[in-house]
């Protein structure tokens, strides 16, 4: 086999605020003087059984320096749950680790130890910190012929450990399994976990501030601080800012916060009550929902405001819009038929109207996937007093249940690769946003402070 040149990644965090990590930018090379120190990839793709994921052994990474233990072990137990998450390896339990005899170097490993907790491969790696930040290397070998198949160094800050394990988590995912993982992607959402008061307009009325996540929940940071009314957060397709609909000037308009950058737009400046933006896939359209002509409608803009173009006529409510991947058509929901259900028109002008849903009593929140199975997730009234999450499969027409009927679930929103919902419910009280498997499998709950509503995944 072939073994390649180092591959050598740099980890940057850019603190906007509250620190929110930027994209992380990955070169590749052999530093002179350093070739004897990087570790080699081998191309190599570790299979499992047949009919059966590799499984998959994650022991704590080594300390490399006495202060780095703390991020050592942060990054062993994130990656752990990112490679867990997407359901393409078998993770063997870390409690079972405690039989196998640490190792501190590559060629302390102990294989057959693996070999007898059922390992087809392991990841073995190290962290030190140095004058600039930190450095984490890392190897994923495999047990029966002791080859390596994936290995990386990374360098950088050491503000956010978490950030290494979730590249590492995605760079894996792709090689080994030609899968776009969501590791490094972001879940925006609204919630009231601060119980400051609404200043203003309503009186006695809880404000709702926009937060960013980790896709697991961790990192969370606030987004805005108006003590206001807050909510429907959008990703534009470059996950730098979110639109979202907010009360700071009492009469609810559309917003665009550049994270990043630090700057706060407000692109149709105070016109009418404008509600629920979404990006178009190319960033360069927003529709989103108003009453400016009387009834809610649904409207399109370009992003910095112009060009409003209305494309639903109908004294019926109109709401929740949402594009289809290739931008042509927008989805929403109408209760035209005398109860919500989801739509489908042109984007262009609101033409070839036709229904989607035609067996659901009450459909509301449709979010149309931007993954390669062409499927539009929404929340579908299945008691008095609850709803569930469904799937529609636009091929087929075949619609599947998501949820289970515990709780009230609301607001799916796909995760990038189609693969994942994140999602509300009030299962256990309180308004939550959990993650889930497009076929009803890995549940997690994601947010556990005050209410949260409205999540959204990034790109």
């Amino acid at each position: 086999m072939r073994t390649s040149t180092l591959i050598r990644s740099v980890v940057a965090v850019a603190l906007v605020g509250a620190a929110i990590p930027s994209a992380i930018v990955t070169t590749a090379g052999r530093g002179a003087g350093q070739a004897a120190q990087q570790p080699s990839e081998v191309e190599l793709v570790i299979r499992g059984d047949a009919g059966t994921p590799p499984r998959l052994a994650v022991p704590d990474m080594v300390a490399a320096s006495p202060d780095a233990a703390d991020i050592a072990k942060t990054i062993s137990q994130v990656l752990w749950d990112d490679l867990n998450f997407e359901r393409e390896f078998y993770l063997i339990p870390r409690d079972t680790y405690a039989t196998v005899p640490a190792a501190r170097t590559v060629e302390q490993i102990p294989y057959a130890s693996w070999r007898e907790l059922g390992a087809d491969a392991l990841l073995f790696g190290t962290v030190q910190r140095t004058a600039e930040g930190v450095r984490v290397q890392i190897r994923l070998l495999s047990v029966t012929t002791r080859q390596s198949a994936f290995a990386k160094e990374y360098t950088g800050t050491a503000a956010n450990p978490r950030l290494y394990a979730h590249t590492i988590a995605d760079e894996i995912h792709k090689q080994q399994r030609a899968l776009r993982g969501v590791a490094r992607t972001k879940l925006a959402f609204s919630s009231d976990r601060t119980r400051d008061r609404v200043t203003g307009g309503v009186p006695n009325r809880e404000t709702k501030e926009i937060f960013v996540a980790d896709y697991d929940g961790g990192n969370q940071q606030r987004i805005t601080n108006t003590r206001q009314l807050n909510n429907f957060p959008a990703w534009s397709p470059d996950a730098r800012a979110l639109a979202y609909t907010s009360y700071r000037r009492i009469v609810p308009d559309i917003f665009i916060s550049r994270i990043y950058q630090g700057i706060l737009e407000n692109p149709l400046k105070g016109d009418a009550a404008n509600y629920l933006p979404v990006w178009s896939p190319d960033g360069t359209r927003i529709a989103f929902f108003s009453n400016r002509d009387g009834n809610p409608e649904i409207y399109v803009m370009n992003r910095d405001g112009s060009g409003v173009q209305r494309l639903t006529n109908h004294p019926a409510g109109e709401s929740s819009p949402t594009w289809s991947p290739n931008g042509a058509q927008i989805a929403f929901t109408s209760d035209r038929g005398g109860q919500p259900q989801i739509y489908v028109m042109s984007s262009t002008d609101g033409s070839g109207l036709r229904r989607l849903t035609t067996t659901e009593s009450y459909a509301d929140r449709p979010t149309w996937s931007s993954g390669q199975i062409n499927e539009i997730a929404f929340s579908s009234q299945t008691s008095r007093a609850g709803h569930d999450i469904k799937v529609l499969d636009l091929a087929s027409g075949r619609v599947r249940q998501i949820t289970n009927g515990n709780g009230s679930n609301e607001s799916p929103a796909f995760s990038p690769s189609g693969r994942h919902l994140a999602f509300t419910s009030t299962r256990n009280g309180r308004t939550q946003v959990y993650t889930i498997g497009r076929d009803g499998q890995g549940q997690r709950q994601v947010t556990t402070e005050g209410n949260n509503y409205s999540p959204a995944w990034s790109q």
